[in-house]
């Protein structure tokens, strides 16, 4: 109980000023989650700029483990009256940015360590704000606050990104029930474990679609094999590793990372846990890949983990958009062709596009008016075009 209190408690550290009073907080369960902690005017890069306010806030959720958690993330509107009804909302789910709280894309700045990739989301989350959508955009479970971050962990990204819906209803009672969830990478991973959820996190809200950008988790556990087996690529792939592996000891603690890692990959590891995002770690030297990982390591519960949070065991109760590039080599096409074969021998509404010359972060740019006449189809109930 003082655990839990602690952690609530550390939320007025994360975004607010001394002076704020938090709400009291019941347990972060389905009944109770979504459950708006507090609210502040945003500083950050993560700013929109044509919105009415970006605010940024915390709220209750549920963890990877089922623990009450707070989570930091922000809340946008559009200037002028809403419509009948509210305003629709996009809930982003962010790409990978790291594991230690400075990767919070809600802290994000200009000269910050994953500015190059949140920039242009930003620009991208405001063309939504013109077209008439709140945009809401979770840190995710412990980035910018306490406890460690499941990263890839599907249940509880999910969770956290309908949440934040639910409590952004708290910072403007003009923001309606009807929302859509949007991804890249990671965030397509978790995109597509929210359609699976469908209603069922939120009753109150209507989530009436899903669209993944290059969704990241497919085949996610083959890395490990990657990188074991010395394949071409594999030092390129090595600064994913202590993503993984810390997200999955902060999901399953029986994933212990010290009897996973050698002694080789410790400051890799202890810079992404303290402060080191994806790029400061891919500008670290490389480690050989016969010496990454602890000669005679069990991976069976690293691999089970991993197992469970791809994408491909997701059946979406909501139509989805899915976006590739054909240019990228960090979620390859042919692992998301199969994702599409699968989802749709499931019965799945997919909506599959590719884009020619596109690489991973060019397809959130390049993929944004299909994206956006899907968010406006769904919004108004019309079936959009189906790949399946």
């Amino acid at each position: 109980m003082m655990k839990r209190l602690a952690l609530f408690a550390a939320a007025a550290f994360v975004v607010t000023s001394a002076s704020t009073c938090l709400p009291a907080v019941g347990d972060a369960t389905p009944g109770g989650a979504g459950r708006l902690l507090t609210q502040q005017p945003l500083t950050t890069a993560a700013v929109l700029p044509s919105a009415a306010f970006t605010r940024a806030v915390t709220y209750t959720s549920t963890g990877a483990q089922g623990q009450p958690i707070v989570v930091s993330g922000i809340v946008a509107v559009p200037r002028g009256k809403a419509p009948r009804g509210g305003w629709p909302t996009i809930s982003w789910a962010h790409g990978t940015t790291g594991y230690a709280d400075v990767c919070a894309p809600s802290r994000d700045t200009a000269t910050g360590p994953s500015h190059a990739y949140l920039g242009p989301v930003t620009g991208v989350l405001d063309t939504w704000i013109t077209r008439g959508y709140a945009v809401v955009a979770a840190d995710y479970e412990g980035l910018g606050t306490p406890g460690g971050h499941p990263y890839i962990n599907g249940t509880s990204e999910a969770n956290t990104v309908a949440d934040i819906v639910k409590a952004a209803q708290s910072v403007d009672r003009r923001i309606g029930r009807e929302w859509i969830v949007a991804g890249h990478s990671q965030g397509g991973q978790a995109a597509l474990f929210t359609a699976q959820q469908g209603d069922a996190r939120q009753p109150s809200l209507q989530l009436k679609g899903a669209i993944a950008l290059a969704p990241g988790g497919v085949g996610l556990s083959q890395t490990v094999d990657f990188v074991r087996s010395a394949q071409p690529g594999a030092e390129a792939a090595e600064s994913f590793l202590p993503l993984i592996v810390l997200g999955a000891n902060a999901a399953r603690p029986s994933v212990n990372p010290s009897a996973v890692f050698s002694d080789d990959m410790a400051p890799m590891v202890d810079a992404a846990r303290a402060s080191s995002c994806l790029t400061q770690l891919r500008g670290m030297p490389a480690v050989a890949p016969a010496k990454v990982f602890r000669p005679g390591a069990d991976f069976t519960a690293l691999s089970t983990y991993l197992n469970s949070q791809d994408p491909s065991r997701t059946t979406p109760r909501v139509p989805v958009l899915i976006a590739q590039g054909t240019a990228d080599t960090l979620v390859g096409k042919a692992g998301t062709d199969g994702l599409v074969s699968t989802l749709c021998g499931r019965k799945a509404s997919v909506d599959y596009r590719i884009y020619n010359g596109a690489d991973h972060r060019a397809v959130v740019t390049d993929s944004v008016t299909d994206a956006q006449t899907f968010g406006d189809q769904v919004i108004k109930g019309s079936a959009p075009v189906g790949t399946c």
